[in-house]
């Protein structure tokens, strides 16, 4: 008997009809929203089989557009995730994978789970000058983790890093996750270079109860949290409201944004070009940040992204553009695929959570390239 659960961490899935050759399947919207994208579920009972399953409701997807070209995520330990042969057609995701074990587990990228959080904390939190902080608590009663790496001084930058605003772009955190192994490593050169000038505050899941709930762009009450930062509350977005306060604290001189794109298939940079006034420094070393991250990670691309906005014509709820006008500060919003990257494709991989973690560690090569520009 084939069996299907999305009982866990992140799961998301509705069974329409739970048959082996046509598998009917339904992914639920965010709660409180009409977003949805996100689908992560786990299968039993299909070894040996060809198992067909086809996500009839794909169509009324937050973004339609990601699903040509996408090929669906699969592990059987949910450490090792491969594609598998997907297509998009008359509306519906549909999958055909010979299963070879007794548990497949299937996801629209691999999941960076709520244990994994709690051991990146934990293995963080035990390096040289690091110190955890819970800012607050989300509206389901997590809290919302900051690591901060270095004691502020004199002349030293304050640089904040933030991943999973949108909790269904798990590849947020697992860049986050290379950008701390390196920058926490004591060999590298590069990295305690880095620390001498810089103080780094690093938020690996703003949005931790969506990442839980298997949402695809909001937290528990249905806010997409990067359209808060104009006005944050306790009520919608305390998540936004308690690292916006921390920030005032602080001060900002970079802040870095990871996100995912469901329909480029390309890594790219969005800088904060429509903020209406801006330091003169801001845009030129944004310019120099991508040409420096291109040099030291070829899968990340300059031709290819966002248009970008004319002066004065920035969505000030957005945190790149609130955090640039407000602090006057080189703020970006990083973008991976959640498809492969078409510049340099990998087939059985497709962009992976080891692709993420490397261009994570080229980060501080652009840092590096920029930070005595701020």
């Amino acid at each position: 008997m084939v069996h299907v659960t999305d009982r866990f961490d992140s799961g998301n899935i509705e069974v329409l009809e739970q048959n082996p050759e046509d598998l009917q399947l339904a992914i639920r919207p965010d709660e409180g929203a009409e977003h949805y994208q996100w689908f992560h579920f786990r299968v039993t009972g299909a070894r040996g089989r060809r198992l067909a399953w086809r996500i009839t409701n794909a169509k009324g997807a937050s973004y339609e557009g990601g699903w040509p070209g996408y090929q669906a995520c699969a592990s059987y330990d949910r450490e090792h995730w491969f594609r598998v042969p997907t297509r998009y057609e008359d509306g519906e995701l549909r999958v055909t994978h010979q299963v070879t074990a007794d548990a497949v587990w299937y996801a629209y990228f691999a999941p960076y789970s709520l244990e994994r959080h709690q051991r990146l904390i934990g293995r963080s939190q035990g390096a040289e000058g690091v110190r955890l902080e819970v800012l607050g608590e989300t509206l389901d009663g997590r809290p919302l983790d900051m690591l901060t790496v270095g004691e502020p001084a004199e002349g030293k930058r304050p640089f904040w890093i933030l991943a999973r605003q949108h909790p269904g772009e798990s590849m947020a955190e697992w860049l986050v996750e290379g950008l701390l192994e390196r920058l926490l490593d004591p060999a590298d050169a590069l990295a305690r270079a880095l620390r001498k000038k810089a103080v780094f505050h690093v938020v690996p899941n703003m949005n931790p109860d969506g990442s839980v709930r298997g949402h695809l762009r909001t937290n528990a009450c249905g806010m997409n949290l990067n359209r808060a930062w104009a006005e944050p509350s306790m009520e919608h977005s305390p998540e936004v409201l308690r690292v916006l306060e921390r920030m005032g604290e602080t001060k900002v001189a970079l802040c870095l944004d990871v996100h995912g794109d469901e329909a480029l298939p390309y890594n790219f940079i969005a800088g904060p070009d429509g903020v209406a006034e801006l330091p003169r420094h801001v845009l030129p070393a944004r310019d120099a940040y991508c040409a420096a991250l291109a040099k030291a990670c070829p899968s990340f691309q300059t031709e290819h992204g966002y248009p970008r906005a004319a002066p004065g014509k920035a969505n000030m709820r957005m945190c790149t553009n609130q955090v640039a006008g407000a602090f006057g500060a080189l703020a970006m919003t990083l973008e991976q695929p959640f498809k492969d990257d078409a510049n340099d494709p990998d087939p059985l991989h497709g962009w992976s959570p080891a692709r993420c973690k490397l261009l994570g560690r080229a980060q501080l090569d652009a840092m590096a390239a920029v930070i005595d520009q701020l």
